[in-house]
């Protein structure tokens, strides 16, 4: 039997959702060594010591916040692969939630690119593993559409990685035009995979 979530827990969940959010975005725009525990404890109107309550320090809430995208990657991408009727639609709609996800994520994007190595061992695997769970995902729909050998189709599903996950970088699209955005993206991803 759980225990029921008390408003402290939700308090306390809230707080730490509010940290990844805020070391998400300084990471991003200074890097890991470019930003302390106070500048992240200040974005969210506390002090650098009360960050301690949630994280075990900023390598613990770097691990926190690029564990947490990846398991949401595999988890999401399980989520719309087993929900496609057909072959085609289930490539199609890993396309459009990895677009969402890189359009919604930029910030984490960069920072997975950038400071992937301030992991500590531990959660660098688990980055890893789960990323390799997302990419066979991607492989194992790809390989319905496409004849190729299995190296080909891993380098077609990062080069697709690529194209999507770039393009948020250097596009800075009023959220009404994020969704011409997203629909270029999704059609020229599917082209690139498919081709």
């Amino acid at each position: 039997m759980t225990s029921p979530i008390t408003a402290r827990d939700r308090a306390k969940a809230e707080r730490s959702d509010a940290l990844l959010a805020a070391a998400a975005a300084l990471f991003a725009e200074r890097g890991f060594s470019g930003v302390s525990l106070e500048d992240i404890g200040a974005a969210v109107g506390v002090s650098g010591p009360a960050v301690y309550r949630h994280f075990a320090g900023k390598q613990a809430l770097l691990g926190a916040l690029l564990v947490k995208v990846s398991r949401e990657l595999v988890s999401g991408g399980t989520a719309v692969s087993d929900a496609a009727a057909t072959d085609d639609e289930r490539m199609r709609e890993l396309i459009r939630f990895h677009v969402h996800f890189a359009l919604g994520n930029a910030e984490v994007i960069r920072v997975q690119d950038r400071d992937l190595t301030h992991l500590t061992d531990e959660d660098k695997r688990e980055v890893r593993r789960l990323q390799r769970e997302y990419i066979a995902l991607w492989i194992d729909a790809l390989a319905t559409l496409v004849d190729a050998t299995p190296e080909e189709l891993r380098l077609r599903v990062q080069a697709g990685f690529g194209l999507i996950n770039s393009t948020p970088h250097s596009t800075r699209s009023a959220s009404r035009a994020q969704s011409a955005t997203a629909s270029v993206l999704t059609s020229m991803a599917y082209a690139a995979l498919t081709v």
